[in-house]
Protein backbone atom coordinates (compact mmCIF):
# COMPACT_ATOMS: atom_id res chain seq x y z
CA UNK A 1 0.00 0.00 0.00
CA UNK A 2 0.89 3.34 -0.86
CA UNK A 3 0.50 4.28 2.41
CA UNK A 4 1.43 3.20 6.12
CA UNK A 5 1.05 3.93 9.32
CA UNK A 6 5.04 3.61 9.96
CA UNK A 7 5.68 5.44 6.66
CA UNK A 8 3.32 8.64 5.94
CA UNK A 9 4.03 9.74 2.74
CA UNK A 10 2.68 13.68 1.95
CA UNK A 11 1.19 14.61 -1.62
CA UNK A 12 4.33 15.37 -3.10
CA UNK A 13 5.35 11.72 -3.05
CA UNK A 14 2.68 9.75 -2.69
CA UNK A 15 1.46 10.07 -5.97
CA UNK A 16 4.70 8.48 -7.29
CA UNK A 17 4.23 5.72 -5.91
CA UNK A 18 3.57 2.79 -8.45
CA UNK A 19 -0.34 2.03 -7.39
CA UNK A 20 -1.25 5.32 -8.43
CA UNK A 21 1.12 5.58 -11.26
CA UNK A 22 -1.00 2.47 -12.83
CA UNK A 23 -3.76 4.27 -11.78
CA UNK A 24 -2.97 7.60 -13.95
CA UNK A 25 -2.00 5.31 -16.91
CA UNK A 26 -5.16 3.82 -17.13
CA UNK A 27 -7.15 6.42 -16.73
CA UNK A 28 -5.22 8.51 -19.38
CA UNK A 29 -5.85 5.05 -21.73
CA UNK A 30 -9.25 4.39 -21.18
CA UNK A 31 -11.34 7.02 -20.23
CA UNK A 32 -9.60 10.60 -21.52
CA UNK A 33 -9.71 10.14 -24.65
CA UNK A 34 -6.98 12.15 -25.69
CA UNK A 35 -5.56 13.17 -29.14
CA UNK A 36 -1.99 11.09 -30.32
CA UNK A 37 0.89 12.78 -27.83
CA UNK A 38 3.24 13.67 -30.84
CA UNK A 39 -0.07 15.55 -32.16
CA UNK A 40 -0.65 17.21 -28.89
CA UNK A 41 3.04 18.05 -28.75
CA UNK A 42 2.83 19.54 -32.48
CA UNK A 43 0.04 22.20 -31.37
CA UNK A 44 1.88 23.02 -28.11
CA UNK A 45 5.02 24.09 -30.34
CA UNK A 46 3.22 25.88 -32.72
CA UNK A 47 1.75 27.76 -29.80
CA UNK A 48 4.97 29.21 -29.11
CA UNK A 49 5.78 30.71 -32.54
CA UNK A 50 5.22 34.27 -33.55
CA UNK A 51 2.56 32.71 -35.94
CA UNK A 52 0.03 31.42 -33.05
CA UNK A 53 1.35 35.13 -31.42
CA UNK A 54 0.06 37.12 -34.11
CA UNK A 55 -3.53 35.45 -33.89
CA UNK A 56 -3.44 35.40 -29.88
CA UNK A 57 -3.20 38.67 -29.93
CA UNK A 58 -5.68 39.38 -33.02
CA UNK A 59 -8.34 38.53 -30.41
CA UNK A 60 -11.12 40.83 -29.34
CA UNK A 61 -13.97 38.93 -28.05
CA UNK A 62 -11.95 36.32 -25.10
CA UNK A 63 -9.81 36.82 -22.11
CA UNK A 64 -7.72 34.03 -21.10
CA UNK A 65 -6.89 33.95 -17.44
CA UNK A 66 -7.03 37.80 -17.14
CA UNK A 67 -4.53 39.44 -14.22
CA UNK A 68 -7.30 40.32 -12.32
CA UNK A 69 -10.27 39.71 -9.70
CA UNK A 70 -13.76 41.29 -9.85
CA UNK A 71 -15.12 44.38 -8.06
CA UNK A 72 -16.31 43.15 -5.12
CA UNK A 73 -13.53 41.78 -4.63
CA UNK A 74 -12.14 45.15 -3.72
CA UNK A 75 -15.26 46.32 -1.76
CA UNK A 76 -14.55 43.38 0.56
CA UNK A 77 -10.99 45.07 1.33
CA UNK A 78 -12.11 48.50 1.92
CA UNK A 79 -15.06 47.42 4.17
CA UNK A 80 -11.50 45.13 6.51
CA UNK A 81 -10.02 48.67 6.49
CA UNK A 82 -12.79 50.43 8.30
CA UNK A 83 -13.13 50.09 12.25
CA UNK A 84 -15.65 47.40 13.65
CA UNK A 85 -17.35 47.00 9.84
CA UNK A 86 -18.94 44.51 8.40
CA UNK A 87 -18.75 43.35 4.96
CA UNK A 88 -22.33 42.68 3.23
CA UNK A 89 -22.30 41.40 -0.13
CA UNK A 90 -25.39 41.08 -1.54
CA UNK A 91 -25.29 38.41 -4.00
CA UNK A 92 -24.43 34.77 -3.52
CA UNK A 93 -22.64 32.98 -0.87
CA UNK A 94 -19.95 31.16 -3.61
CA UNK A 95 -19.09 34.24 -4.59
CA UNK A 96 -18.16 35.73 -1.09
CA UNK A 97 -16.47 32.30 -0.12
CA UNK A 98 -14.41 33.06 -2.83
CA UNK A 99 -13.41 36.28 -1.75
CA UNK A 100 -13.11 35.60 1.81
CA UNK A 101 -10.67 32.46 0.80
CA UNK A 102 -8.56 34.67 -1.73
CA UNK A 103 -7.63 37.17 1.33
CA UNK A 104 -7.52 34.72 3.77
CA UNK A 105 -5.37 32.37 1.51
CA UNK A 106 -3.06 35.28 0.79
CA UNK A 107 -2.55 36.94 4.28
CA UNK A 108 -2.78 34.01 6.29
CA UNK A 109 -5.99 35.49 8.30
CA UNK A 110 -9.26 34.96 8.62
CA UNK A 111 -11.47 37.58 6.78
CA UNK A 112 -14.65 38.11 7.92
CA UNK A 113 -17.56 39.05 4.62
CA UNK A 114 -21.29 37.80 5.32
CA UNK A 115 -23.40 37.62 2.41
CA UNK A 116 -27.19 37.71 1.54
CA UNK A 117 -27.31 34.03 0.09
CA UNK A 118 -29.42 34.95 -2.99
CA UNK A 119 -30.69 32.09 -4.97
CA UNK A 120 -32.82 31.18 -8.02
CA UNK A 121 -36.04 32.41 -6.33
CA UNK A 122 -33.76 35.93 -5.39
CA UNK A 123 -32.99 35.81 -9.02
CA UNK A 124 -36.47 36.04 -10.50
CA UNK A 125 -38.58 37.90 -7.62
CA UNK A 126 -35.30 40.27 -6.79
CA UNK A 127 -33.46 40.00 -3.38
CA UNK A 128 -35.61 42.25 -1.00
CA UNK A 129 -36.47 39.78 1.59
CA UNK A 130 -33.06 38.37 1.52
CA UNK A 131 -31.56 41.76 2.08
CA UNK A 132 -33.87 42.35 5.43
CA UNK A 133 -32.90 39.01 6.73
CA UNK A 134 -29.14 39.40 5.94
CA UNK A 135 -28.98 42.48 7.58
CA UNK A 136 -31.07 41.59 10.76
CA UNK A 137 -28.97 38.88 11.19
CA UNK A 138 -25.48 40.43 10.42
CA UNK A 139 -26.86 43.42 12.78
CA UNK A 140 -27.81 40.60 15.92
CA UNK A 141 -24.85 38.05 15.40
CA UNK A 142 -22.00 40.10 14.99
CA UNK A 143 -22.25 43.08 17.07
CA UNK A 144 -20.68 45.53 13.97
CA UNK A 145 -20.69 49.04 14.44
CA UNK A 146 -21.36 49.61 10.45
CA UNK A 147 -22.39 46.91 7.70
CA UNK A 148 -20.54 48.09 4.20
CA UNK A 149 -22.79 46.48 1.61
CA UNK A 150 -21.76 45.97 -2.21
CA UNK A 151 -23.15 43.77 -4.85
CA UNK A 152 -22.48 41.10 -6.83
CA UNK A 153 -23.29 39.92 -10.64
CA UNK A 154 -26.66 38.64 -9.88
CA UNK A 155 -27.59 41.43 -7.57
CA UNK A 156 -26.66 43.63 -10.83
CA UNK A 157 -28.30 41.75 -13.76
CA UNK A 158 -31.56 42.04 -12.22
CA UNK A 159 -30.99 45.52 -10.78
CA UNK A 160 -31.53 45.78 -7.21
CA UNK A 161 -31.32 49.08 -5.84
CA UNK A 162 -29.43 49.26 -2.51
CA UNK A 163 -30.28 52.52 -1.50
CA UNK A 164 -34.43 51.11 -1.20
CA UNK A 165 -33.23 47.84 -0.26
CA UNK A 166 -31.50 48.95 2.67
CA UNK A 167 -33.75 51.83 3.64
CA UNK A 168 -36.68 49.21 3.50
CA UNK A 169 -34.72 46.69 5.73
CA UNK A 170 -34.35 49.61 8.17
CA UNK A 171 -38.41 50.14 8.10
CA UNK A 172 -38.42 46.78 8.11
CA UNK A 173 -36.65 46.97 11.34
CA UNK A 174 -33.17 45.02 10.47
CA UNK A 175 -31.35 47.33 11.73
CA UNK A 176 -31.82 50.59 13.68
CA UNK A 177 -33.15 53.58 11.91
CA UNK A 178 -29.56 55.80 12.50
CA UNK A 179 -27.14 52.56 11.92
CA UNK A 180 -24.54 53.21 9.49
CA UNK A 181 -25.00 50.87 6.25
CA UNK A 182 -23.08 52.85 3.68
CA UNK A 183 -23.17 50.71 -0.11
CA UNK A 184 -21.96 50.97 -3.71
CA UNK A 185 -22.80 48.88 -6.90
CA UNK A 186 -19.96 46.71 -7.64
CA UNK A 187 -20.76 44.56 -11.01
CA UNK A 188 -18.43 41.72 -10.99
CA UNK A 189 -18.93 41.85 -15.00
CA UNK A 190 -17.31 44.94 -15.51
CA UNK A 191 -14.11 46.55 -14.10
CA UNK A 192 -11.95 44.91 -11.53
CA UNK A 193 -11.29 44.70 -8.32
CA UNK A 194 -9.59 47.87 -7.90
CA UNK A 195 -12.92 49.34 -9.42
CA UNK A 196 -14.75 47.75 -7.09
CA UNK A 197 -12.44 49.62 -3.95
CA UNK A 198 -12.95 53.08 -5.42
CA UNK A 199 -16.68 52.40 -5.61
CA UNK A 200 -16.76 50.89 -2.02
CA UNK A 201 -14.36 53.71 -0.40
CA UNK A 202 -16.26 56.65 -2.52
CA UNK A 203 -19.55 55.29 -1.05
CA UNK A 204 -18.36 55.04 2.80
CA UNK A 205 -17.17 58.83 2.37
CA UNK A 206 -20.41 59.68 0.48
CA UNK A 207 -22.63 58.76 3.12
CA UNK A 208 -20.53 60.58 6.10
CA UNK A 209 -20.10 63.78 4.41
CA UNK A 210 -23.15 63.73 2.05
CA UNK A 211 -25.80 63.29 4.60
CA UNK A 212 -25.84 59.20 4.70
CA UNK A 213 -28.08 58.70 2.01
CA UNK A 214 -30.36 61.77 2.49
CA UNK A 215 -31.28 60.83 5.67
CA UNK A 216 -29.43 63.73 8.23
CA UNK A 217 -28.07 67.34 7.22
CA UNK A 218 -25.06 66.54 4.95
CA UNK A 219 -21.60 67.94 6.87
CA UNK A 220 -20.39 71.12 6.39
CA UNK A 221 -16.42 71.01 5.60
CA UNK A 222 -13.74 73.47 8.05
CA UNK A 223 -10.64 73.15 6.16
CA UNK A 224 -7.55 72.57 9.07
CA UNK A 225 -4.04 71.71 8.58
CA UNK A 226 -4.18 67.46 8.61
CA UNK A 227 -3.46 65.49 5.76
CA UNK A 228 -5.55 62.07 4.83
CA UNK A 229 -3.90 59.20 3.07
CA UNK A 230 -5.00 56.35 1.22
CA UNK A 231 -3.21 53.46 -0.11
CA UNK A 232 -5.59 52.02 -2.47
CA UNK A 233 -5.90 48.06 -3.12
CA UNK A 234 -2.73 46.77 -1.71
CA UNK A 235 -1.20 43.31 -0.99
CA UNK A 236 1.43 44.45 1.01
CA UNK A 237 -0.43 46.55 3.31
CA UNK A 238 0.57 44.89 6.67
CA UNK A 239 4.01 46.15 6.03
CA UNK A 240 3.64 48.95 3.89
CA UNK A 241 0.74 50.90 5.99
CA UNK A 242 3.40 50.13 9.17
CA UNK A 243 5.70 51.87 6.64
CA UNK A 244 3.67 54.77 5.81
CA UNK A 245 2.38 55.75 8.86
CA UNK A 246 6.29 55.78 10.35
CA UNK A 247 6.91 58.32 7.77
CA UNK A 248 4.12 60.42 8.66
CA UNK A 249 5.14 60.32 12.30
CA UNK A 250 8.46 61.17 11.66
CA UNK A 251 7.37 64.55 9.87
CA UNK A 252 5.12 65.10 12.95
CA UNK A 253 2.04 65.48 10.84
CA UNK A 254 -1.63 65.19 11.87
CA UNK A 255 -3.14 62.56 9.49
CA UNK A 256 -6.00 60.28 8.81
CA UNK A 257 -5.18 57.30 6.94
CA UNK A 258 -8.86 55.78 5.10
CA UNK A 259 -9.26 52.68 5.13
CA UNK A 260 -6.38 50.63 7.35
CA UNK A 261 -7.33 46.94 6.88
CA UNK A 262 -3.52 46.04 8.06
CA UNK A 263 -4.15 45.41 12.00
CA UNK A 264 -7.22 42.77 11.32
CA UNK A 265 -5.09 40.90 8.60
CA UNK A 266 -1.80 40.47 11.40
CA UNK A 267 -4.01 39.88 14.44
CA UNK A 268 -1.52 37.87 17.06
CA UNK A 269 -1.86 34.25 18.04
CA UNK A 270 -2.84 35.09 21.91
CA UNK A 271 -6.05 32.90 22.70
CA UNK A 272 -8.49 36.07 21.85
CA UNK A 273 -10.47 35.87 18.39
CA UNK A 274 -10.63 39.23 16.84
CA UNK A 275 -13.17 39.56 14.20
CA UNK A 276 -12.94 42.98 14.13
CA UNK A 277 -9.12 44.69 14.72
CA UNK A 278 -7.94 48.25 13.92
CA UNK A 279 -9.12 50.16 11.03
CA UNK A 280 -10.66 53.75 10.52
CA UNK A 281 -12.76 55.06 12.92
CA UNK A 282 -16.75 56.50 12.30
CA UNK A 283 -15.34 59.90 14.14
CA UNK A 284 -12.13 59.65 11.86
CA UNK A 285 -14.08 59.63 8.50
CA UNK A 286 -15.96 62.43 9.48
CA UNK A 287 -12.91 64.38 10.15
CA UNK A 288 -11.08 63.59 7.13
CA UNK A 289 -13.48 66.02 5.42
CA UNK A 290 -12.00 68.99 6.89
CA UNK A 291 -8.01 67.90 5.94
CA UNK A 292 -5.97 70.08 3.48
CA UNK A 293 -5.01 67.90 1.21
CA UNK A 294 -5.36 63.60 0.64
CA UNK A 295 -2.60 62.11 -0.77
CA UNK A 296 -3.26 59.03 -2.73
CA UNK A 297 -0.77 56.76 -3.44
CA UNK A 298 -2.73 54.39 -6.58
CA UNK A 299 -4.13 57.31 -8.88
CA UNK A 300 -5.50 54.14 -11.16
CA UNK A 301 -7.01 52.55 -8.35
CA UNK A 302 -9.27 55.67 -6.89
CA UNK A 303 -10.40 57.71 -9.67
CA UNK A 304 -13.61 58.47 -8.69
CA UNK A 305 -12.70 58.80 -5.32
CA UNK A 306 -9.75 61.70 -6.54
CA UNK A 307 -12.38 63.28 -8.46
CA UNK A 308 -14.94 63.24 -5.62
CA UNK A 309 -12.26 64.60 -2.48
CA UNK A 310 -11.58 67.97 -5.41
CA UNK A 311 -14.91 68.45 -4.94
CA UNK A 312 -14.61 68.55 -1.85
CA UNK A 313 -12.20 71.45 -2.12
CA UNK A 314 -9.38 69.08 -0.52
CA UNK A 315 -5.88 68.97 -2.87
CA UNK A 316 -5.18 65.77 -3.88
CA UNK A 317 -1.72 64.44 -4.29
CA UNK A 318 -2.04 61.49 -6.82
CA UNK A 319 0.74 59.21 -6.74
CA UNK A 320 1.66 55.95 -8.34
CA UNK A 321 2.30 53.03 -5.69
CA UNK A 322 5.99 55.07 -4.53
CA UNK A 323 8.55 51.92 -4.99
CA UNK A 324 12.10 53.23 -5.14
CA UNK A 325 14.15 56.56 -5.17
CA UNK A 326 12.17 58.93 -7.42
CA UNK A 327 8.83 57.34 -6.45
CA UNK A 328 9.43 57.76 -2.80
CA UNK A 329 11.55 61.47 -3.19
CA UNK A 330 7.76 62.62 -4.80
CA UNK A 331 5.67 61.22 -1.68
CA UNK A 332 8.71 62.79 0.67
CA UNK A 333 8.24 66.50 -1.06
CA UNK A 334 5.03 66.09 -0.94
CA UNK A 335 4.58 65.85 2.90
CA UNK A 336 7.41 68.48 3.02
CA UNK A 337 5.54 70.87 1.18
CA UNK A 338 2.43 69.98 2.69
CA UNK A 339 3.53 69.94 6.61
CA UNK A 340 5.90 73.03 5.82
CA UNK A 341 8.26 71.11 7.85
CA UNK A 342 12.40 69.82 6.31
CA UNK A 343 12.93 66.28 5.41
CA UNK A 344 13.65 65.02 9.08
CA UNK A 345 17.41 63.56 9.07
CA UNK A 346 16.17 59.97 9.65
CA UNK A 347 14.08 59.93 5.84
CA UNK A 348 17.10 61.30 4.50
CA UNK A 349 19.68 58.77 5.78
CA UNK A 350 17.76 56.07 4.56
CA UNK A 351 17.64 57.35 1.06
CA UNK A 352 20.83 57.31 1.48
CA UNK A 353 21.48 53.58 2.87
CA UNK A 354 19.06 52.45 -0.49
CA UNK A 355 21.23 54.43 -3.19
CA UNK A 356 24.15 52.83 -1.32
CA UNK A 357 22.48 49.26 -1.42
CA UNK A 358 21.60 49.96 -4.92
CA UNK A 359 25.37 50.78 -5.84
CA UNK A 360 26.51 47.63 -4.27
CA UNK A 361 23.92 45.02 -6.38
CA UNK A 362 23.39 47.52 -9.80
CA UNK A 363 26.13 45.31 -12.08
CA UNK A 364 24.27 42.13 -11.13
CA UNK A 365 20.72 43.43 -12.34
CA UNK A 366 21.81 45.97 -14.53
CA UNK A 367 20.76 45.23 -18.63
CA UNK A 368 18.52 41.99 -17.39
CA UNK A 369 14.59 41.67 -19.22
CA UNK A 370 11.95 41.78 -17.00
CA UNK A 371 8.41 40.83 -17.65
CA UNK A 372 5.99 42.33 -15.19
CA UNK A 373 1.89 41.83 -14.89
CA UNK A 374 -0.17 43.57 -11.90
CA UNK A 375 -2.44 46.44 -10.71
CA UNK A 376 -1.49 49.75 -13.03
CA UNK A 377 -0.14 51.68 -10.21
CA UNK A 378 1.76 49.10 -8.85
CA UNK A 379 3.58 48.28 -12.27
CA UNK A 380 4.83 52.11 -12.89
CA UNK A 381 6.14 51.74 -9.39
CA UNK A 382 7.79 48.68 -9.78
CA UNK A 383 9.00 49.59 -14.08
CA UNK A 384 10.37 53.05 -12.43
CA UNK A 385 12.12 51.13 -9.69
CA UNK A 386 14.01 48.15 -12.42
CA UNK A 387 14.85 51.46 -14.55
CA UNK A 388 16.78 53.36 -11.58
CA UNK A 389 18.82 49.68 -10.95
CA UNK A 390 19.87 50.11 -15.33
CA UNK A 391 17.35 46.98 -15.47
CA UNK A 392 14.73 46.67 -18.57
CA UNK A 393 11.00 45.82 -17.97
CA UNK A 394 10.69 44.86 -21.14
CA UNK A 395 6.86 43.97 -20.99
CA UNK A 396 4.16 45.50 -18.98
CA UNK A 397 1.15 43.90 -18.76
CA UNK A 398 -2.06 44.90 -16.94
CA UNK A 399 -5.75 43.23 -17.33
CA UNK A 400 -7.18 46.07 -16.18
CA UNK A 401 -4.83 49.37 -17.05
CA UNK A 402 -6.58 51.52 -19.75
CA UNK A 403 -4.72 53.52 -22.74
CA UNK A 404 -3.99 56.52 -20.16
CA UNK A 405 -1.83 54.27 -17.86
CA UNK A 406 -0.37 52.95 -21.29
CA UNK A 407 0.55 56.37 -21.90
CA UNK A 408 1.77 57.11 -18.32
CA UNK A 409 3.94 53.86 -18.77
CA UNK A 410 5.69 54.62 -21.74
CA UNK A 411 6.69 58.24 -20.14
CA UNK A 412 8.70 56.57 -17.67
CA UNK A 413 10.15 54.15 -20.22
CA UNK A 414 10.88 57.26 -22.69
CA UNK A 415 12.62 59.38 -19.09
CA UNK A 416 15.10 56.39 -19.53
CA UNK A 417 18.21 55.07 -21.54
CA UNK A 418 17.08 51.72 -20.69
CA UNK A 419 13.50 52.16 -21.42
CA UNK A 420 14.17 51.98 -25.13
CA UNK A 421 13.40 48.56 -26.23
CA UNK A 422 10.32 48.43 -23.44
CA UNK A 423 6.99 47.99 -24.55
CA UNK A 424 3.56 48.46 -22.46
CA UNK A 425 0.32 46.09 -22.73
CA UNK A 426 -2.93 47.30 -21.65
CA UNK A 427 -5.89 45.43 -21.49
CA UNK A 428 -4.02 42.21 -21.94
CA UNK A 429 -4.28 38.51 -20.26
CA UNK A 430 -1.77 36.20 -19.21
CA UNK A 431 -2.68 34.23 -22.68
CA UNK A 432 -0.73 37.26 -24.06
CA UNK A 433 1.93 37.29 -21.91
CA UNK A 434 2.63 33.50 -22.57
CA UNK A 435 2.94 34.59 -26.47
CA UNK A 436 5.66 37.57 -25.50
CA UNK A 437 7.42 35.15 -23.24
CA UNK A 438 8.32 32.38 -25.85
CA UNK A 439 8.70 35.16 -28.65
CA UNK A 440 10.74 37.69 -27.51
CA UNK A 441 12.40 36.22 -24.30
CA UNK A 442 13.29 37.73 -20.70
CA UNK A 443 15.54 36.67 -17.95
CA UNK A 444 12.62 37.51 -14.98
CA UNK A 445 8.86 37.57 -14.03
CA UNK A 446 7.48 39.93 -11.75
CA UNK A 447 3.42 38.61 -10.85
CA UNK A 448 1.41 36.69 -8.34
CA UNK A 449 1.34 33.15 -7.51
CA UNK A 450 -0.53 32.38 -11.11
CA UNK A 451 2.96 32.76 -12.37
CA UNK A 452 4.36 29.81 -11.63
CA UNK A 453 2.26 27.89 -14.75
CA UNK A 454 4.02 30.55 -16.97
CA UNK A 455 7.43 29.72 -15.33
CA UNK A 456 6.66 25.78 -15.86
CA UNK A 457 5.71 26.83 -19.01
CA UNK A 458 8.38 29.21 -20.49
CA UNK A 459 11.12 28.25 -18.03
CA UNK A 460 11.36 32.15 -16.57
CA UNK A 461 12.41 32.44 -12.99
CA UNK A 462 9.40 34.08 -11.14
CA UNK A 463 9.31 36.44 -8.28
CA UNK A 464 6.09 37.12 -6.62
CA UNK A 465 5.23 40.95 -5.83
CA UNK A 466 2.18 40.84 -7.14
CA UNK A 467 -1.52 40.05 -5.28
CA UNK A 468 -2.38 37.12 -4.56
CA UNK A 469 0.19 35.10 -3.50
CA UNK A 470 -0.41 31.73 -2.23
CA UNK A 471 2.39 29.90 -2.47
CA UNK A 472 4.60 31.55 -0.51
CA UNK A 473 3.73 33.17 3.13
CA UNK A 474 4.58 36.54 4.93
CA UNK A 475 5.97 38.48 1.88
CA UNK A 476 2.85 40.52 2.90
CA UNK A 477 4.31 41.59 6.16
CA UNK A 478 7.40 43.69 4.79
CA UNK A 479 7.18 46.84 3.13
CA UNK A 480 7.62 47.42 -0.26
CA UNK A 481 6.82 51.48 0.02
CA UNK A 482 9.43 54.29 0.36
CA UNK A 483 13.13 53.62 1.11
CA UNK A 484 13.15 50.62 3.14
CA UNK A 485 10.52 49.04 1.08
CA UNK A 486 12.38 49.57 -1.76
CA UNK A 487 15.12 47.67 -0.26
CA UNK A 488 13.17 44.38 0.30
CA UNK A 489 12.34 44.81 -3.24
CA UNK A 490 15.79 44.73 -4.02
CA UNK A 491 17.00 42.04 -1.70
CA UNK A 492 14.02 40.04 -3.56
CA UNK A 493 15.26 40.72 -7.51
CA UNK A 494 18.85 40.15 -6.00
CA UNK A 495 17.69 36.24 -4.15
CA UNK A 496 15.98 35.48 -7.50
CA UNK A 497 19.00 36.53 -9.53
CA UNK A 498 21.21 34.65 -7.47
CA UNK A 499 19.19 31.17 -7.03
CA UNK A 500 18.92 31.56 -11.07
CA UNK A 501 22.70 31.91 -11.28
CA UNK A 502 23.30 28.75 -8.81
CA UNK A 503 20.58 27.11 -10.45
CA UNK A 504 22.94 27.14 -13.82
CA UNK A 505 26.46 26.46 -12.63
CA UNK A 506 25.66 23.71 -10.26
CA UNK A 507 26.64 20.46 -12.68
CA UNK A 508 30.36 19.72 -11.19
CA UNK A 509 32.97 19.03 -13.74
CA UNK A 510 30.95 21.04 -16.79
CA UNK A 511 29.84 24.15 -15.05
CA UNK A 512 30.63 24.76 -11.68
CA UNK A 513 33.34 27.09 -12.46
CA UNK A 514 30.74 29.59 -11.43
CA UNK A 515 29.33 28.04 -8.96
CA UNK A 516 30.99 30.89 -6.89
CA UNK A 517 30.78 31.32 -2.81
CA UNK A 518 30.61 35.09 -3.14
CA UNK A 519 28.93 36.86 -5.57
Amino acid sequence: MPQHADKILDHELLFREPEYQELFRQKKAEFEFNHADDRIAEIRDWTKTRDYKEKNFARDSLVVNPAKACQPLGAVYVANGFARTMSFVHGSQGCVAYYRSHFSRHFKEPTSCVSSSMTEDAAVFGGLNNMIDGLANTYNLYKPEMIAVSTTCMAEVIGDDLDAFIKNSKQKGSVPAEFDVPFAHTPAFVGSHITGYDNALLGILKHFWDGKAGTTQALTRVPDESINFIGGFDGFVVGNMKEIRRIFDLFGATYTVLCDPSEVWNTPTDGEFRMYEGGTTKAEVERALNAKATIVFQEFCCEKTIKYLKEKGQEVVALNAPVGVAGTDAFIMALARLTGKPVPAQLEKERGQLVDAMADSQSHLHGKKYALYGDPDQLIGYAQFLLELGAEPTHVLATNGNDDWAAKVQKVFDASPFGQDCKVYPKRDLWHLRSLLHTEPVDFLIGNTYGKYLERDVGTPLIRMVFPIFDRHHYHRYPTWGYDGALRVLTMLLDEFFETLDANTIVPGKTDYSYDIIR
